[in-house]
């Protein structure tokens, strides 16, 4: 069955709401500028409150190696999320002094060559493939040509990019990922809503990737 990551959680509730869902995991936002951010320890209290099985991500857009593992000592997630233009050299050294595996984020367009970054990033648990839009790190709600995706990727794909309870049936059987990344696509409408989640929308997205799955 395809994974289901729900990222940007702000709220011990929005975090329960994900695991009795189905959830797979969760992601935590150490980036100051998103909307979204939650601090070290902030997120502890959020990992402490979700049951077993259930693994916490933990987003940075090119932090200094030593905010990584500050934050790692106040919230060990179980898996790193590099959201930013970090280096093959930057993920391997953080990862291996952390003791924690690592996701690559990309934000495809045309002419991103998917195969080198694979290649580059080869001791990456997966590729997470975003969206791109110019100034932006995610959570902008806009989705890219799936068909950018080459067949033959040979790390394990995470889908990203403006997905909802809407279109995420049509791109689980599209692109056959790993698993799929929704943020905005599951929080209650609104601008002054940013990292608050609806049940609703997360029981629907859910209900979506599983309905795709059969």
């Amino acid at each position: 069955m395809t994974a289901i990551k729900i990222c940007g959680i702000t709220r011990t509730q929005d975090a329960l709401a994900a695991a009795r869902c189905g959830a797979n995991a969760v992601g935590l936002v150490f980036y100051a500028k998103s909307p979204r951010h939650v601090t070290p320890g902030r997120a502890a209290e959020l990992m402490r409150a979700l049951p077993p099985f259930v693994m916490s991500v933990g987003l940075f857009v090119d932090a200094a190696a030593n905010e990584v593992t500050q934050t790692l000592a106040q919230a060990r997630v179980d898996l790193l999320q590099f959201h930013g233009d970090e280096t093959p050299d930057y993920c391997r050294r953080i990862s291996r002094d952390c003791g924690v595996p690592y996701l690559k984020a990309l934000r495809v367009r045309h002419g991103l060559d998917l195969l080198q970054y694979a290649r580059d990033y080869h001791d990456a648990k997966g590729l997470l493939l975003d969206a791109y839009i110019e100034g932006t790190h995610g959570g902008t709600g806009a989705t890219f040509d799936w068909a950018l995706i080459p067949k033959n990727l040979p790390l394990p794909v995470v889908l990203s990019g403006g997905l909802t309870p809407e279109n995420v049936a049509a791109a689980v059987r599209a692109v056959r990922p790993w698993a799929v990344d929704v943020s905005s696509g599951v929080e209650i409408s609104g601008s002054a809503n940013k990292g608050i989640k609806s049940v609703a929308k997360i029981e629907a997205f859910v209900t979506g990737v599983r309905n795709a799955d059969v």
